[in-house]
């Protein structure tokens, strides 16, 4: 799908015990994701004032206006405002030169505000992953090996080089290095290999992609040996409880194996952030096109402070990890993005959004994070239901680049 540049290093993640060498059955497949944009829905901005001083905000804020505008540190002072819908977005301070350019220039406040155009063409795009999954049986059929191999960009590389050094990135291997599995040989490989272009965090970064190819690759394994999906997934949680809770709770509210007519479910699980969650999707299939009318999300993220801030969430992120799994890609021709707004980067209108109904576990645990790990189980989830629909897996996203969306 993508021809990759630049030079690759390899990095694996310790793995429980050895991976066998030898296995009765042998399972073997790609998938792939590409890069997607950030889409800040509120514009990027900077107010500048010139002559001002004292630092308060972070330092690369700080260094990048002293660099811009050659000025010392105490003639700088970076007021902090809530960060609205950055996504990942704003932690590159990119747009930040030209308005202490443009108010040194004039002498006065100057308010820079990017265009959608702007934004979407100089973003820092998801990193893509082309991945392969392996799975091994013995000859009674039961899973004994899962590898993993993942290859794409490192985003850690360009914020902190140092971390990555002589490690591997721990933001390149989210929801696969903590496989939850009961299986007796784990291995998870991370090829790092440069793009050309540079790279950013997007909402719930390597977990996005990972959990795609794990979770749709676990549906293959459960549809290998004729068991269902969730009953396959369970039989191998015995020792996780907390992953088998959400699992559990999420089957049973979803109403798994019970679905009308037309309507077709998949499921997937992932942790993330110290959160555990599962998903349901319930799909049709309309002219050849993927709809999504329910996503049922079953959620321990230990500690509830404020139940609606989790629900809220859940369904934003469900909103979000919808659209880029349908319709989320950016292409480069001749060293531009084509895709400069909302016309040819689509996104969910109000009358495409399912409905969302979600289940708090009541727990004790420290809380997790609940901004991100929602986003990354609705592709699979949803993968994983239009195979119960259609027998055809989706092996690389978007849907919409195979004609389903």
């Amino acid at each position: 799908m993508m021809r990759f540049a630049g030079r690759p290093r390899s990095t694996a993640v310790k793995a429980p015990s050895a991976p066998v060498l030898k296995s009765a059955r042998e399972i073997e497949l790609m998938r792939a994701a590409g890069r997607i944009v950030c889409r800040v829905h509120e514009e990027m901005r900077r107010l500048v004032r010139p002559g001002v001083k004292v630092a308060e905000l972070g330092d690369a804020a700080d260094a990048i206006i002293r660099e811009a505008g050659g000025v010392a540190p105490e003639q700088v002072k970076v007021h902090t405002p809530y960060l609205g819908g950055g996504f990942g977005r704003r932690l590159d301070a990119d747009f930040i030169p030209a308005a202490v350019s443009a108010a040194q220039k004039l002498g006065r406040p100057v308010q820079l505000i990017w265009t959608r155009e702007d934004d979407m063409t100089h973003d820092n795009y998801r990193p893509p992953a082309h991945d392969t999954a392996t799975a091994g049986f013995d000859a009674d059929g039961n899973l004994i090996a899962w590898k993993l191999d993942l290859v794409g960009p490192s985003i850690t590389a360009r914020w902190a080089p140092a971390v990555v050094a002589d490690a591997i990135d721990p933001f390149a291997v989210e929801a696969a290095a903590n496989y939850p599995y009961a299986v007796p040989n784990v291995q998870v490989r991370f090829l790092r290999h440069e793009i050309g272009i540079d790279v950013g965090y997007w909402r719930s970064v390597s977990h996005a992609t990972n959990c795609f190819v794990a979770e749709s690759f676990m549906d293959e394994l459960a549809h290998s040996k004729r068991a269902d999906p969730y009953e396959y997934r369970r039989a191998l949680l015995a020792d996780k409880p907390l992953w088998r809770n959400v699992l559990d709770l999420a089957a049973d509210k979803a109403g798994w194996g019970k679905a009308q007519d037309g309507v077709y479910q998949g499921i997937a699980l992932m942790e993330g952030y110290n959160t555990y969650m599962a998903q349901v999707a319930d799909i049709t299939v309309r002219g050849g096109k993927i709809k999504v009318e329910k996503i049922t999300c079953a959620v321990d993220c230990g500690q509830v402070i404020n139940p609606s801030g989790v629900r809220a969430n859940v369904e934003s992120a469900v909103i979000f990890g919808l659209s880029a799994a349908l319709w989320g890609q950016v292409d480069i021709d001749g060293g531009r993005v084509r895709q400069q707004n909302f016309d040819t980067m689509r996104i969910l209108r109000i009358d495409e959004i399912p409905e969302i109904e979600i289940h708090i576990v009541d727990s004790e645990r420290d809380p997790g994070g609940m901004g991100e790990p929602a986003t990354a189980l609705v592709a699979p989830a949803v993968a994983n239901a239009y195979y119960a629909a259609r027998f055809d897996r989706v092996r690389s996203l978007p849907f919409s680049a195979l004609g389903l969306a």
